[in-house]
């Protein structure tokens, strides 16, 4: 059993009807997300058109009511601005979202499942699985 976090490209996938993340996930796995992911779809969800907007909505509705939410707490907190000096020291940035889901995988003892590997590459310590998006 592996304790995953959905990353937010790798939930967008399963509205496009991607099947991969499906098959990424094994039977046993312990399914998690963000809290930050769950502010990304709800942009998605502002900013969607009158015909996309009710599917949205249903979706980010099954995903909250079907998949734990990890919380940003005090661990996830410090180990955010640990990534975040990395990255500075780096000098390869990365989006504020996604270090928070990083950050929370870390935290959290779980790997990331991304469609988009860019923005959790070379953050140490964090294991990823990539999807192939749609």
């Amino acid at each position: 059993m592996a304790r995953l976090i959905l990353d937010t490209t790798a939930l967008i996938a399963i509205e496009r009807g991607d099947r991969s993340l499906v098959e990424a996930l094994g039977d046993g796995d312990d399914v998690a997300l963000a809290t930050a992911s769950i502010a990304e779809l709800l942009v998605g969800v502002e900013l969607a058109d009158v015909s996309r907007h009710p599917r949205r909505v249903e979706l980010i509705n099954r995903i909250v009511s079907e998949i734990t939410a990890e919380d940003y707490t005090a661990a996830v907190a410090k180990t955010h601005a640990s990534l975040m000096a990395h990255v500075r020291r780096t000098g390869r940035p990365r989006g504020a979202h996604d270090l928070i889901i990083a950050a929370t995988a870390l935290a959290t003892e779980r790997i990331v499942v991304t469609a988009d590997s860019r923005g959790f590459a070379d953050l140490p310590g964090l294991e990823v699985r990539l999807v192939s998006g749609a």
